[in-house]
């Protein structure tokens, strides 16, 4: 049975029905052809057909089935047939109240996490027969979101109902970014996101912790550039393990060569100066091996504290080629490139190169990279790698090019549209906070660029989305309104990214059905 977002229409009764056994059975009062008085047969009871579960993310595949559902009860516990879902089920029992039983046998009231199968491996089935529950699915992530799946069922004593879920994501990357660079957010903050995004069967969180206003991670190699407000090193070892454990990636961004002020403020010879010596904020001088070589080190040391599969490059806004005339304005550069790219090559292909150099570092640590739409330059003969999956931010940067660009050329992309994804503190420029209703009502992941979406043959390219909340204005907010103001989109976005399609449940309903389930 195929629900639209996985709800059944509202209103349908639930009251139990008695039925009388077929097969030979009378009903009492009647008589046998004999004459003599009937047995009475006991009634047995039966229940209408269930509903599906109210959840975020809706489940997208549910067989409804007759019985009494689930709840705990006394003696009810968690069960693992694979010890690699140690940590789910020691994580859901605490969540149930009941207690953890590890590798034992289901018994009658229990729920029994396995891995089995093959395919999708953040999908999962969840069943209820029979009074027990059990959650299935070809890796580990999936169970873990059938565990989401019946927390949010019997949240507030609610019942998991009779019957199968079916479920998997429609979009593989499904995130949330914090610029934690221009405004400080404390540990036990994101680690509270990270267990909010869990629930919602997020996988990533971004941090972006090195720009212009701040370097907000502890450096063993460049401790000069860290600022006063900052995290150490064990704090982010408790955010990645917390993450990881929830099976979110932490997906880091030292951006580069531009919004680099904070390491510059330490190394003022490394910032980039035009022809008359007039100094770019943020931006470094590309042509200088010693640039490189701090951007290459700082890689180097925090692809070991960031051990999850995925790294974001930056490399939008270099502010060399936001100039009319950038060979003119910047001589050095136009030389570098020459010496590298032969004697045709100008800024953009000294900038092209750039980035590809910081993706060969990352290669090298086995990561999978993206970088903002803007830093891959269609005016440069030198190519982007291959590999590099585009953030699709925006289209109004001076020659900003259409998504399509990037999709037909074959790249892989991730939607962070600045239309409905970008929450700008202080909402400066044209920048306003978007609103979860927004999202659900207009947005899909094919919604790449403004409010037009990409053609639909693109949708296999386009690996999901991610929220983007920035501290143009850091004082604008404290985090507890940021994670306010925050909410509603993140519930909105991630219904869209699980499944793309019309959702079942009017804006309304699923504002009260977020609010009911916290």
């Amino acid at each position: 049975m195929l629900l639209g977002a996985g709800v059944v229409a509202a209103g349908a009764v639930a009251a139990a029905v008695a039925l009388w056994p077929s097969g030979g059975g009378t009903p009492p009062g009647s008589r046998t052809t004999a004459g003599t008085p009937a047995a009475t047969p006991s009634p047995t009871r039966t229940y209408p057909l269930s509903q599906a579960p109210r959840t975020i993310p809706a489940v997208r595949e549910f067989a409804p089935a007759r019985g009494p559902g689930w709840r705990p009860a006394s003696g009810a516990r968690v069960v693992v047939d694979d010890a690699s879902l140690a940590d789910e089920g020691r994580l859901l029992a605490g969540e149930l109240g009941v207690a953890y039983g590890g590798q034992t046998g289901a018994r009658a009231g229990d729920v029994e996490l396995d891995v089995t199968g093959s395919g999708d491996q953040e999908s999962y089935v969840l069943t209820v027969q029979n009074g027990r529950v059990r959650i299935t699915g070809p890796g580990e992530a999936g169970v873990f979101y059938g565990t989401r799946t019946l927390k949010q069922e019997v949240h507030g004593g609610g019942t998991a109902p009779e019957g199968v879920v079916r479920d998997a994501p429609a979009k593989s990357r499904r995130g949330l970014m914090l610029d934690i660079a221009r405004k400080y957010y404390t540990a036990g903050w994101i680690e509270d996101r990270i267990r909010e995004l869990g629930d919602l069967k997020y996988n990533e969180i971004g941090l972006h912790f090195s720009d212009d206003q701040g370097f907000r991670i502890e450096s063993s190699t460049h401790p000069e550039i860290v600022s006063a407000q900052h995290l150490s090193k064990a704090e982010v070892k408790g955010i990645v393990d917390l993450a990881a454990s929830r099976h979110i990636a932490v997906v880091p961004e030292i951006d580069s060569p531009g919004h680099l002020g904070a390491v510059i403020a330490a190394h003022p010879d490394l910032q980039l100066r035009n022809a008359s010596g007039v100094t770019f904020r943020g931006a470094v001088d590309i042509s200088k091996p010693a640039a490189a070589k701090i951007v290459d080190d700082l890689l180097n040391e925090y692809a070991g504290v960031f051990p999850a599969p995925f790294w974001h490059l930056g490399a939008d806004e270099y502010l060399a080629l936001t100039v009319a005339n950038p060979s003119a304005s910047f001589p050095q550069l136009v030389a570098a490139a020459r010496a590298k790219y032969g004697p045709g090559a100008g800024v953009a292909d000294l900038a092209t190169g750039w980035l590809n150099d910081r993706a060969n570092v990352m290669r090298g640590h086995g990561r999978t990279m993206r970088a903002w739409n803007d830093g891959f330059y269609g005016s440069s003969a030198v190519t982007p790698a291959k590999d590099l999956q585009v953030a699709y931010w925006t289209g109004k940067e001076i020659g900003a090019r259409e998504p399509v660009t990037y999709l037909s050329a074959g790249r892989q992309l991730i939607n962070y549209n600045d239309e409905y994804l970008y929450y700008v503190l202080g909402q400066p420029q044209t920048f306003v906070y978007p609103t979860g209703r927004r999202i659900y009502e207009q947005w899909t992941p094919r919604v790449v660029r403004g409010t037009t979406a990409v053609p639909a043959q693109y949708d296999g390219q386009i690996l999901g989305g991610v929220f983007a909340v920035w501290g143009d204005v850091p004082n604008a907010q404290t985090q507890d309104q940021v994670a306010a103001g925050i909410r509603m989109p993140l519930r909105a976005l991630v219904q869209k990214l699980w499944d793309p399609r019309t959702p079942a449940l009017s804006w309304a309903q699923f504002r009260q059905l977020a609010d009911r389930l916290g």
